[in-house]
Parts: C-alpha cells; sequence; structure tokens
C-alpha cells in the first residue's frame, strides 16, 4: 500500500509541468505549441526567454527534490528510489497535459543532488562541458544522463544496485525522449543554445 501511495504522489508532483504552467500564467500561451513541443525548460528557454527557461529548470529540479523527501518519509530509501523514478516518469508523460510534458533532464538531476550529490556534481560538470564546446542542450543532457550510472558505479559506496538500476532506467528514459534530436543532431538539423526558436 505504501509503495502504491509512494508512486501516486511521486507521479503527482512530476505532473505540475512548471514550462507550461509558467508559459500560461505569463505569456497567456501553451509552451506545446511552440517551438520543439516540448513542455521542458530548454524549450521554455528557448521560446520564452531566460527568465522563465530558468525559472522552469528551478521548478523541475524542486520537483525531484520534493519527490525524493516526500518518498522518504513514506518508504525509506526505497521509497526515494521509487519516488525519484515515478517524478521523472509524472513529468514526461503527465496525465492533465494529455500525456505531453518534458523530458526529464532537470527533474532527474534534482533526483541525483538529493540521493548522490558527487554524482549530480560529475554529471553538471560533463553536461557543461559537452555544452560548451558543442552548444547542444540536447546532446549535454544525454551525455550526462548516459554518464550518471557510470559514476554511480564507479564510485558510490557501498555499491548501491537500486541506485544504479534507477539512474540506467533515467538514462533510457533520456535519450527515449530525445529520439527526435538524436535524428535532428545525425541530420545537422539541431538547435544550438542560443539560437531562436523557429
Amino acid at each position: 500500500m505504501k509503495v502504491l501511495l509512494v508512486i501516486m504522489l511521486a507521479y503527482l508532483i512530476g505532473n505540475f509541468s512548471s514550462a507550461y504552467v509558467l508559459g500560461k500564467i505569463i505569456k497567456n500561451t501553451d509552451i506545446r505549441n511552440c517551438g520543439s513541443g516540448n513542455a521542458g525548460a530548454t524549450n521554455a528557454l528557448r521560446v520564452f526567454g531566460k527568465k522563465i527557461g530558468i525559472l522552469a529548470f528551478v521548478f523541475d529540479v524542486l520537483k525531484g527534490v520534493l519527490a525524493i523527501y516526500i518518498g522518504g518519509k513514506i518508504l525509506g530509501y526505497d521509497g526515494k528510489l521509487i519516488a525519484g523514478l515515478f517524478s521523472v516518469i509524472g513529468h514526461n508523460w503527465p496525465i492533465f497535459l494529455n500525456f505531453k510534458g518534458g523530458k526529464g533532464i532537470a527533474t532527474s538531476f534534482g533526483i541525483l543532488l538529493s540521493l548522490h550529490w558527487p554524482t549530480a556534481m560529475i554529471s553538471l560538470v560533463f553536461f557543461i562541458v559537452v555544452l560548451v564546446m558543442k552548444r547542444y542542450v540536447s546532446l549535454s543532457s544525454i551525455t550526462a544522463a548516459v554518464v550518471a550510472p557510470i559514476v554511480v558505479i564507479l564510485i558510490k559506496r557501498p555499491f548501491d544496485k537500486g541506485f544504479v538500476i534507477v539512474t540506467l532506467i533515467l538514462a533510457i528514459i533520456a535519450i527515449f525522449k530525445h529520439k527526435a534530436n538524436i535524428k535532428r543532431l545525425l541530420e545537422g538539423k539541431e538547435y544550438k543554445i542560443g539560437e531562436k526558436s523557429k
């Protein structure tokens, strides 16, 4: 029963789409109809500008932190792992937005910060390095997502099988959600940071 409660609460927390809510309140615009159509911080940055983009990122990170906190209170460490995973699922496939959400990178970062901050920081370094070198947020996000489980395996002690599994699932979800970006990257048509939405 507690597992189901954690799943439901975490999923509902993930359903709070920061980019969508901020776009509606501040710009009276549905972000899903703009730019890439993705209800996430990167598209909010591209479509609405830096202030809304940064706010959306911060709120999305906090969603992951909140889900971990609540999951831990209800079910201990296992609750944290379950809540982290389902908050990302809620963010990516929100029932209240017809399952059309974001890609879960910022929320995943919040999860990593809460569960093992060194993994979060190392993943962030990889994100920043790739972003500076290539200027593709999508490529940076994919890189950070793939690096995270590797870092967990290498530095988290004692070895944490559950955390490894969660980070692997999050990486797979991130790659899946970026499949259109990967196609554009291969075709040389992907947006670079600083470019305006077409």
